[in-house]
């Protein structure tokens, strides 16, 4: 059992000053298997305490002492990659390989690129008409993360402020803590000062809504839902802080008869399902040129069939559990309604797959002849569920991608470079996937409309950390 009951503050493992605590579960066997320690807003208030007597002499350091820490923490990172798979596998399901090669490897991936990004930084101008500009890091930062990418969302919000010389306090989600605990471990292996990082585990309503709203802290990033992102902002807005929100989705994917449907129905269907569809931007949408739609009905009825469902402690390409209990039953009454819709049910439905009765598993599920007005082409779903809507032109494909709430991503299927471009310019989407080929590393990852503000990742990570101070220049 794993006992989590300190806190990483001013460079020490402290003891909390809440005393509540949470269960740690295991959604592949719905087994407990630890117990966290929940902090309150006092826990806030000596972290920022911390972080703000830090940001005196870290924001004064040069790029190269900040490009000397980073590539510190770049090794460690490389090291204790299985530790941090291990971990993500125990406490949300992700399988032990897409873990490794795809979770945890984003704590490196997103390193290297800020890295890259903050040597060609340009921290100080002059403008066209001769004034000085200079950007200087924002201030104490608060960090609020998910549980689907634990590691991922950390990485994006944490390494931008280490490497622009922004001092952080972390409350990762509570139902992953063992990560999060992990990547506190590295930051201070890696050597940076005291206040510089600090992590308080906590529920969203106490230290989440504490830190969203702390006088001294300057900006908040936060990733999650829709519903919770308005929370943190209107807990902000009295402060009148900076507030980044990466939330929800229901993307998109175009497509078009030109494209190899023999290859991008299979791949569609597979990203939808990836992380067991827990991903703000997988395209659960998928639109269908209607001259082609039997076509895409079959190959998508037999890429459901062999999608492999099983223990995430197993290597191999298949998808694990749900995350938890109150995951799995919102998916089961998401299913219930596209059939009580009317939706034709292709592929899965409700119910456990045979043999894995135990976890929260789900029935990797594919709804056709969908109408893009019902509950399952509108609401994130946030599971294994696809929905399928033909279309007869491109006007109108473009107009169902664009009827959402949402606009984090798209993705765009097409054999015509054209036509691609034409399309790509009329989405309402921050992030446009092509024919199969996602954005990288060091692109800026964020959306439109209900899917948030800002954008991570990259030189564009960096920008929303620093704020800009113009100054005329010197004359005696």
């Amino acid at each position: 059992m794993n006992t989590l009951d300190k806190f990483y503050i001013n460079g020490a493992w402290v003891r909390p000053l809440g005393n509540e605590t949470l269960p740690i579960k295991n959604p592949a066997q719905n087994s407990q298997i630890g117990t966290l320690t929940l902090g309150n807003s006092a826990d806030v208030d000596r972290a920022v305490a911390a972080a703000k007597v830090a940001f005196d002499s870290f924001s004064l350091t040069t790029r190269q002492e900040r490009l000397t820490l980073l590539h510190k923490l770049l090794a460690v990172t490389k090291r204790r990659q299985g530790d941090l798979a291990r971990a993500i596998t125990t406490e949300m399901g992700a399988p032990t390989t897409m873990s490794y090669d795809v979770q945890a490897e984003s704590g490196i991936g997103h390193l290297v690129s800020f890295i890259e990004a903050l040597e060609q930084h340009v921290e100080h101008e002059t403008l066209p008409n001769g004034d000085l500009l200079t950007r200087d890091p924002i201030g104490v930062v608060g960090m609020i993360t998910p549980w689907n990418w634990p590691i991922n969302q950390i990485a994006l919000k944490v390494i931008p402020a280490l490497a622009t010389g922004a001092t952080c306090v972390l409350k990762p989600s509570e139902h992953t803590p063992l990560s999060a605990q992990i990547y506190a471990e590295i930051v201070h292996e890696a050597g940076y000062p005291a206040g510089v990082f600090n992590l308080v585990h906590g529920d969203g309503p106490t230290v989440g809504a504490a830190l969203a709203a702390h006088p001294d802290v300057a900006m908040v990033s936060f990733t999650g839902s829709t519903r919770a992102g308005t929370e943190v902002s209107r807990a902000a807005a009295a402060g009148i802080k900076r507030v980044t929100l990466e939330l929800g989705g229901k993307s998109p994917n175009l497509v078009f008869a030109d494209c190899d449907l023999e290859t991008r129905i299979p791949e569609g269907i597979a990203a939808c399902f990836d992380n067991t569809g827990q991903s703000c931007n997988a395209p659960t949408r998928m639109l269908v040129d209607r001259s082609v739609y039997d076509q895409a009905l079959r190959l998508a009825s037999r890429a459901a069939e062999t999608q492999q469902v099983d223990d995430p402690a197993k290597p191999g390409d298949h998808i694990g559990p749900l995350f938890d209990e109150i995951q799995y039953d919102r998916v089961q009454a998401m299913i219930e309604k596209g059939i009580d819709e009317g939706a034709t049910l292709l592929a899965g439905g409700l119910g456990k797959p045979d043999g894995l009765e135990h976890g929260w598993y789900a029935r990797p599920t594919i709804f056709a002849d969908v109408t893009n007005d019902m509950a399952i082409a509108r609401e994130e779903i946030f599971g294994p569920v696809l929905v399928m809507i033909p279309f007869d032109t491109e006007e109108e494909a473009i107009a169902l991608a664009n009827d959402t709430d949402y606009g984090l991503a798209a993705y765009v299927q097409t054999g015509d470079p054209a036509r691609a471009d034409r399309v790509i310019r009329r989405l309402r989407a921050g992030v446009i996937s092509v024919n199969g080929r996602d954005t990288a590393y060091g692109s800026p990852f964020g959306g439109y409309k209900k899917s948030g503000n800002g954008r991570e990742g990259g030189r564009f990570g960096l920008e929303d950390y620093l704020e800009i101070k113009v100054r005329a220049p010197f004359q005696p």
